[in-house]
């Protein structure tokens, strides 16, 4: 792998490259930035599904994992239709040929209520690959396919309580693996608001080299029933000279040591009659010293000064954006911008995510919802509702609908990943690599 990693880096050299192939991966979820942005360039704005096409290989089912890339190897994974394996697969770059297919466990899938055990996506650091399932398997494999380790969180601690099923990316950061499961207290019909377990979520550490398991710790919450679960992703932050990891759901957003686990603050005020239904979808999102909030059911989005510690009043609330604000999608920060997609209306929102100023808001095309979150790239916006239809803004100080292509090819849930002259497309049917 060395050997590997020093001739890429003498190519690179060679022909003027950055080091990371053709442009900069896409090493986990939300991209290289974690936030949804890329600085690669050169990208297409026109194509369709037999023009600009690179290549598209056929996979045997859906997903909603967004590709990841590094250098010339691709890394996806699937729920097989016919035979309902949870695979992991690793495609050539250059080709769409693919390299190799692990099967790492047993799913099933209900897409009407948006149960793919599939959709965790898997995680890189060019050496190995960690893929992870919503049956609690995660596994981390060498760029050859050679299983380094396996394991399963069900199996290790217990068993899993979602109502549409464990959705939660890992997260690998300066070493280590994180992982959260923010679940119900108990299985399906949800508990009282008397008979609760406060001790059933929870955030665990992992070593990526080996699987062992560092730490785990407990994450309690005054949230019931549904409102307790959350599908969103931990992501690193560091204000201060202070490094958290933050973790959102159970009705509060939350800062943790990456050593220990330990809370530093938490604050939450946006469901203060407790209502047992609003679960969290969206990861995350920090820019300059604040730390955003959105709040289910389309309800405000909130930006919240970093700093605190323990439980913070509404006072630590430095804005709020009321309308047209996100159920699913992540928001993006793009140029120090910030892009708000509301998936069910389908308006798109740029504002200032300083000051929360709106700059533009306007409707996109396609009949679906929007379930994949925006990736910006390019000085362009990237989007792919449920039906596969895509949609090319401009970033400009006008509302701008640059293109839209139709994909089609079933239920499309997986976010569009970018590399230079290139973007990686996850149908139900297909990846594509769009571009050069």
């Amino acid at each position: 792998m060395i050997l590997r990693k020093l001739c890429v880096s003498i190519l690179c050299v060679a022909f003027g490259l950055n080091a990371g192939w053709a442009g900069p991966n896409w090493a986990q979820w939300r991209g290289p930035r974690l936030n949804g942005s890329t600085k690669a360039s050169n990208l297409p704005t026109n194509w369709s599904k037999e023009e600009n096409v690179k290549w598209a290989t056929p996979l045997p089912g859906a997903s909603g994992a967004t590709p990841i890339i590094w250098e010339d190897r691709v890394f996806v994974t699937s729920l097989d239709n016919r035979t309902f394996d949870l695979d992991a697969f690793c495609i050539d770059r250059n080709s769409g040929e693919i390299l190799w297919k692990k099967n790492l466990g047993i799913g099933f899938s209900d897409e009407g209520r948006g149960k793919n055990l599939a959709t965790p996506t898997p995680v890189t650091d060019g050496e190995k690959v960690i893929f992870s399932f919503g049956t609690g398997d995660i596994a981390a494999l060498d760029f050859d396919g050679n299983v380094l380790w396996k394991k399963n969180h069900q199996k290790d601690y217990e068993r899993f309580q979602y109502n549409f099923g464990y959705h939660a990316s890992p997260l690998l950061h300066k070493g280590k693996l994180y992982i959260q499961v923010l679940q119900r207290d108990r299985g399906n019909p949800g508990p009282t608001k008397e008979d609760r377990h406060p001790e059933s979520s929870y955030i665990l550490c992992m070593d990526p080299t080996t699987g062992a398991y560092l730490w785990k710790h407990n994450r309690p919450s005054e949230a019931w029933d549904e409102s307790r679960e959350s599908y969103s992703t931990p992501m690193p932050f560091m204000h201060d000279g202070r490094e958290e990891i933050l973790i959102f759901g159970g009705d509060c957003m939350s800062g943790h040591d990456p050593e220990t686990g330990k809370e530093f603050w938490r604050w939450g005020s946006w469901n203060p009659d407790h209502v047992g239904h609003w679960r969290v979808v969206p990861s995350p999102v920090s820019y300059g010293g604040l730390i955003y909030a959105c709040a289910p059911k389309q309800e405000p989005l909130f930006a919240i000064k970093a700093g605190g510690n323990g439980k913070l009043s509404d006072d630590w609330i430095e804005w709020q954006l009321d309308e047209k604000t996100t159920d699913v999608a992540v928001p993006l920060i793009y140029k120090e911008k910030m892009y708000v997609l509301d998936g069910d209306g389908r308006f798109v929102t740029k504002l200032d995510p300083k000051t929360g100023e709106v700059h533009w808001r306007g409707r996109i095309g396609g009949k679906a919802v929007y379930r994949a979150s925006p990736t910006g790239a390019d000085d362009k916006i990237y989007m792919i509702n449920e039906q596969g239809h895509v949609v090319v803004l401009g970033t400009g100080d006008e509302f701008e609908v640059i293109n839209e292509i139709e994909m089609g090819e079933g239920l499309c849930r997986s976010t569009i990943s970018a590399t230079d002259r290139q973007l990686f497309i996850r149908t139900a049917e297909h990846l594509y690599c769009i571009g050069e």
